[in-house]
C-alpha cells in the first residue's frame, strides 16, 4: 500500500480527490511508509455535505426497524473482520494488537446498543392532559451530522457517533484523524458491503480545512468532537455560534487515589495499567497518583516497580505490551514535558527518556516515566502530557486528596481504591468528576451509558452514547391533539 492515495467515500462510492496535496501516513514503530492520505479541499467536501443532504430526504421515512438492519448486517461483518482491523490499527497507530482487539470490542459494543434503535428512539405519551386533549412526544431525525475524531482510538471513537445518527434517521460524514485513517478505511470498506444506501454515510480525508469545513457548513447540523481542549472549545465556539448542536470532548488529567486499606496487587496493576497503557494516549489514563497517608510507603515503590516491567516494541511482536507513540512530534512534545519536570524540581523514579527496541531504530519510543516530588505549580501536574507519564502526589487525608482533585481544570474521569464504602462513597459524591471508578483504572462507561466530563473536559450538553446519543440526535417533538 506504501505510495497508495486514500480514497474518500461519498454517495456510496470511493472517490480519489484530485489536485490536492497529501501528507506520508507511517508506521510509528517501524517507520515504513503505509500510504498517502489526501487533504481533501472545500468544493470537495461540499459535494459529499450535499450528497448527505439529498439522502436525508428517503432515508429519515425509513422504519427505524429496517434502519438497525443495517447495523446488524454491519456488526456481523465487524466480528467477521475485527482480528484483521485490529492489525491494521496497530500498524497505523502503534498499540499493542491486544488493546487494538480491546478498542474495537467496545467499538462494536456501540453498534450493538444502536440496533436497539426502535425501542431507544420511542417517545412518551399521556392521554387527557385536559378534558379531551392528548400529549405524546416523538423522536425525529435533524438532517446532516458529521464527527471529527483523534488519532488514539480511531477504530473505536467514531462509532461512539455514526451508529446512533444514521440509526435515528441522520444521515453523516466523518473526518477520521490524518495520523490513523486506514483502520476507517478499512470499516468504510464493510460499511459498503453491508449496503447503506447511497450518501447515508460519508468520509472525507483532509485536516484543517475539512474540520473547519464541516463545522462551518449551513446544512451541517449537529458535530461530534474528540480531541484536545483548545481544539474541543474552539468547535464549541464557532458550531453552537452557528446554531448548531455541539458535543465536543477534550483534554483530562486524571487523578487516581490510593487509600491506605487498598487491596495491594489489583490496585497497583490497576494504575499502572491506566497511567501507561496505550502509551498514556487516552482521555482516560491515570495521569496523577494521589497516595494518601500510609499509602505513599505502601505503593510507591510498588508502582515504580510494576511499570519497568513494561515490554517496548512493535505492537505485533509476541509480547510487547507497550508499543510506540503516535509520531515524532508527539515524541519530541512529551519528552519536553519529561524536560521540564526534572527542571522544575521533580524527582524522576522511573526515566523513559532514553527508552530504545532493537530491531526498531525508527520507532517513536518513549518509556513508562514515573514522577515524585510533584507540586502544584508545576507544568508536568496542570497540563494533559498524553503520554506515559505519571506524577505522584502525597495527602495527609481523603478530604485533602479531594482538593487536589476538584481544583484541577479538568474533570474527564478519576478513581479511588479503597476498600472503605463509605471512602468510595464520599469521593465519588465530591470529586466533581463525571467519570468516577472504584477499584477500576480506566472508567471507562459502557456503550449503554454517557461518556464524557465536565469543567474543560467536555463542551456541550449531551454527551456521547448510552441515552445521551438519542437526545442529541433527534428532536423530541410534543404533539398535543384533539378530535372533535
Amino acid at each position: 500500500m506504501n505510495g497508495d492515495v486514500l480514497k474518500n467515500f461519498v454517495n456510496g462510492q470511493w472517490e480519489e480527490p484530485r489536485g490536492v496535496d497529501t501528507l506520508p501516513l507511517v508506521n510509528p514503530a517501524t517507520g515504513e511508509r503505509l500510504a498517502q492520505v489526501p487533504l481533501t479541499n472545500r468544493d470537495q467536501l461540499n459535494q459529499a455535505v450535499k450528497a448527505a443532504k439529498d439522502a436525508f430526504e428517503d432515508w429519515r421515512d425509513v422504519p427505524a426497524i429496517e434502519r438497525a438492519r443495517y447495523l446488524f448486517r454491519y456488526k456481523a461483518l465487524l466480528d467477521e473482520h475485527k482480528e484483521e482491523l485490529a492489525r491494521t490499527l496497530t500498524k497505523e497507530h502503534g498499540k499493542t494488537l491486544a488493546e487494538a482487539r480491546g478498542s474495537i470490542r467496545r467499538g462494536i459494543e456501540n453498534v450493538e446498543h444502536a440496533c436497539g434503535i426502535p425501542a431507544l428512539m420511542q417517545g412518551t405519551s399521556l392521554s387527557d392532559i385536559s378534558p379531551g386533549i392528548d400529549c405524546k412526544t416523538i423522536r425525529q431525525p435533524l438532517g446532516v451530522y458529521a464527527a471529527i475524531t483523534p488519532f488514539n482510538f480511531p477504530a473505536m471513537v467514531p462509532l461512539w457517533f455514526w451508529p446512533y445518527a444514521v440509526a435515528t434517521g441522520n444521515t453523516f460524514i466523518l473526518k477520521p484523524s490524518e495520523k490513523v485513517p486506514l483502520s476507517q478505511q478499512f470499516q468504510f470498506e464493510l460499511i459498503e458491503q453491508a449496503g447503506f444506501p447511497k450518501g447515508v454515510l460519508s468520509m472525507v480525508h483532509g485536516t484543517k480545512e475539512v474540520a473547519e469545513g464541516l463545522v462551518e457548513h449551513p446544512d451541517v447540523q449537529g458535530i461530534s468532537f474528540v480531541g484536545s481542549t483548545a481544539i474541543a472549545r474552539k468547535v464549541y465556539e464557532r458550531a453552537s455560534s452557528l446554531g448548531k448542536r455541539v458535543q465536543a470532548l477534550g483534554g483530562a488529567k486524571n487523578h487516581v487515589v490510593i487509600m491506605p486499606d487498598a487491596v495491594e496487587e489489583p490496585t497497583v496493576n490497576a494504575v499502572v495499567d491506566s497511567a501507561f497503557g496505550c502509551g498514556g494516549q487516552r482521555c482516560l489514563a491515570a495521569s496523577v497518583a494521589v497516595l494518601v497517608g500510609d499509602a505513599y510507603d505502601k505503593f510507591k515503590d510498588k508502582l515504580v516497580e510494576r511499570a519497568s516491567e513494561f515490554k517496548l516494541g512493535n505492537g505485533l511482536d509476541e509480547g510487547v505490551t507497550l508499543g510506540p507513540v503516535i509520531c515524532a512530534g508527539s515524541r519530541d512534545r512529551i519528552l519536553s514535558y519529561i524536560e521540564k519536570g526534572v527542571q522544575d524540581g521533580a524527582k524522576i523514579l522511573l526515566d523513559g527518556r532514553k527508552a530504545a527496541v532493537e530491531g526498531y531504530p525508527d520507532g517513536e519510543w518513549v518509556g513508562p516515566t514515573i514522577f515524585d516530588e510533584v507540586t502544584d505549580d508545576m507544568a508536568i501536574y496542570k497540563e494533559e502530557i498524553f503520554g506515559p507519564v505519571l506524577a505522584l502526589r502525597k495527602a495527609k487525608n481523603l478530604d485533602e486528596a479531594l482538593s487536589m482533585v476538584q481544583s484541577s481544570e479538568y474533570a474527564n474521569a478519576t478513581a479511588i481504591f479503597t476498600s472503605d464504602g463509605g471512602a468510595a462513597r464520599k469521593y465519588q459524591t465530591e470529586s466533581g468528576v463525571s467519570m468516577v471508578g472504584v477499584n477500576v483504572g480506566v472508567a471507562a462507561p459502557m456503550a449503554f451509558f454517557p461518556f464524557g466530563g465536565t469543567k474543560s473536559s467536555f463542551f456541550g450538553d449531551v454527551k456521547a452514547h448510552g441515552d445521551d446519543s438519542i437526545r442529541f440526535f433527534t428532536d423530541a417533538k410534543v404533539v398535543m391533539s384533539r378530535w372533535f
